[in-house]
């Protein structure tokens, strides 16, 4: 086999084109199979640049369609040597040579589904490798595109193109690209058996070809528009569905099931309807191929039986057009369906392609160096930063942290202090000023080396399906057991790792629901535990659990932050009391810093943030400019 090339094909890209639709119900209607058709706006490119993924395999489908060509060639040698039969062996009553021809027939059959085989398996193994490729090609560059990308994008929309899109390029390789082909044969075939043995018998047999071939453009066109309305409705039904889902708990929590079911109820009627009438038209053809296909043999009866009663044929020519005839509707309603589905392939692989030519707004430099150990001395100087072109997040941010320091940021929702934490991590570029790690600006190093030296804890935890030992390890994935269970032990998390069914070989459900809020944010500590950063991060890591789980979720902090430089987004303010310098942030501006004592004496917007938290006081009450409680 050819080996599995490297990277991508260099050859151009094309545009963006709208979001394919999935297959539409039960059966395929001709068009696509029950699904909307969409066109690449750019085909022959599109085209080249896909080929150049099958290329390395070019000598797998040289014998596939050398293979195509022989299985095609013995299936239509079938009817040929049955009318031989019919006019020689049963005709002359020769036992024996019916009897050579039957296992002639045989023997054509036979090798026939020898060759398919052969030939689907081959083809199997080059496009599923080819595939492969497209799909880490794909991935790979998924991971190179910062968070601006996927935050400027729904999800089900880069879900889509890695699994309704390849899905739909896979069936096109693996399957309709071979049909395409041997129906193309099939058809050339036939007609050239048709006329070489009875030009006027094939001449007679085009009499419903053009009715067949109108049926096939009308329905096609009717069923498209019926399956495209159907695809909008069940859109909206699945919206509904994941919609309710997620929020089960909430619907439970407020009694509204009745509610939503009627809402269902309705959706479901409206995809109800648009089904029956999409596959309305979809079912006409075969019921409508059945008898124009009749009545051709009608028509083949009646005109074979006039010219074999004045010696220009044969019973046995009849009964191979007969059976030459039912082989023709089927490769042409075939041709029919695959042009729409190859049309939508193109359309799916030409909005992969465009991923694969979305640059990353975040790279590397030549000469980015590699951030060895750091001491943890953080600066910001003069930031200013916008998620969206001309609204601005941060003003004028400059801090400075020192290493081992503790620094809180506190602020009303919205105020930027994720923002400052995700400029830290370089998950997104400053549009002014720059950010030092020991004095050396982050643009100026290498990511990959810059987040090795920083741990984050979030506020919502992300766990993998997967067993505990491996979502701690996802800190350090060279860490042996033993030191797995050392940061879990560090983190405050081994005594109740261990009380799970299996320890840390205990499997856990998708995003660790099978665990409690404060056990995911231990594990989620040990993680960073593990990766043993010099700059550690703190997204209002306590903030979603209860008083009792909170003191030994910070009893585990205090021992992770201990000789770090810690940032800390506080939700609560009695968790920064300690903090060596407390930033206070609001409208992204930095608007008062100092310890929290020296905060609290100054009575100023610090001062009225921590009032109102902890004496429930009104914020009515404070003068004006008073702010909401911090989050």
């Amino acid at each position: 086999m050819a080996p599995e090339p490297r990277g991508r094909s260099p050859l151009a890209g094309g545009a963006p084109v709208p979001r394919l639709f999935g297959p539409g119900p039960g059966g395929r209607g001709p068009g696509m199979g029950g699904a909307r058709i969409e066109k690449a706006r750019d085909v022959r490119g599109t085209l080249q640049r896909l080929l150049g993924y099958l290329r390395p395999y070019r000598m797998h489908f040289a014998i596939v369609f050398a293979l195509a060509l022989v299985a095609t060639g013995l299936a239509l040698v079938g009817p040929f040597l049955m009318g031989r039969a019919i006019d020689g062996a049963i005709r002359e009553q020769d036992p024996a040579l019916l009897l050579r021809l039957v296992l002639l027939m045989l023997g054509t059959y036979v090798g026939a589904w020898g060759a398919r085989y052969a030939e689907n398996l081959i083809l199997a193994h080059a496009t599923q490798r080819a595939m492969r490729v497209l799909r880490r090609d794909l991935f790979a560059h998924l991971q190179t595109l910062s968070l601006r990308f996927f935050d400027s994008r729904p999800h089900g929309e880069t879900m889509s193109r890695l699994t309704n899109d390849m899905d739909a390029i896979n069936r096109v390789l693996s399957q309709n690209i071979l049909q395409l082909f041997t129906g193309s044969l099939t058809l050339i075939g036939i007609l050239v058996m048709m006329f070489s043995l009875n030009p006027l018998l094939a001449l007679g047999s085009f009499v419903a070809f053009p009715l067949m071939l109108g049926l096939v453009g009308w329905v096609g066109k009717r069923t498209r528009t019926g399956f495209r309305d159907y695809q909008r409705q069940l859109g909206e039904l699945n919206g509904k569905l994941e919609e309710t889902y997620s929020g089960q708990r909430v619907v439970l929590a407020f009694g509204q099931g009745e509610s939503v079911l009627r809402d269902f109820d309705a959706a479901n009627a409206g995809v109800r309807a648009a089904g029956i009438r999409a596959q309305s038209y979809a079912l006409l053809i075969p019921p409508m191929m059945g008898i124009l296909s009749n009545a051709n043999i009608a028509i083949l009866a009646g005109l074979g039986g006039w010219l074999t009663l004045l010696g220009r044929a044969s019973v046995g020519t009849i009964a191979a057009f007969i059976s030459y005839s039912r082989q023709f509707a089927e490769p042409l309603r075939m041709l029919g369906d695959l042009y729409n589905q190859v049309q939508s392939a193109l359309a799916g692989a030409e909005r992969i392609f465009q991923t694969l030519d979305t640059p990353p707004d975040l790279t590397d430099t030549r000469d980015a160096v590699e951030l060895g150990a750091v001491r943890g001395h953080v600066e910001f100087r003069d930031v200013d930063f916008s998620y969206i072109s001309d609204v601005p997040v941060l003003h004028n941010v400059s801090l400075e942290a020192k290493p081992g320091q503790m620094i809180a940021l506190v602020g009303p929702t919205g105020a930027g202090k994720t923002t400052i934490v995700n400029l830290l991590t370089r998950f997104y570029d400053v549009d002014s000023g720059a950010i030092l790690v020991d004095g050396v600006d982050v643009r100026r190093v290498q990511r990959a080396s810059l987040r090795r030296q920083i741990g984050i804890v979030l506020q919502q935890t992300f766990l993998f399906a997967d067993t505990v030992m491996e979502n701690i390890r996802y800190g350090r994935l060279d860490a042996t057991d033993d030191e797995v269970a050392a940061a879990a032990t560090l983190a405050h998390a081994d005594p109740f790792i261990r009380k799970l069914p299996d320890g840390y070989n205990t499997v856990l459900s998708e995003r660790g629901a099978n665990l409690s809020e404060g056990q995911r944010q231990l594990l989620a500590i040990a993680r960073a535990v593990l990766a043993d950063p010099r700059i550690l991060v703190l997204d209002e890591a306590t903030s979603s659990v209860d008083t009792r789980t909170e003191v030994a979720i910070q009893k585990a902090l205090l021992g992770l932050m201990k000789g770090r430089t810690s940032f800390v987004i506080a939700h609560r303010l009695s968790t920064i009391r300690n903090a060596d310098q407390v930033i206070v942030i609001d409208g992204g501006r930095i608007v008062e810093r100092g310890t929290h004592d020296e905060l609290l004496a100054a009575q100023g917007f610090y001062g009225r943030l921590y009032t109102s938290q902890f004496r429930r006081t009104p914020l009515a009450a404070h003068p004006a400019g008073g702010a909401p409680p911090a989050t």
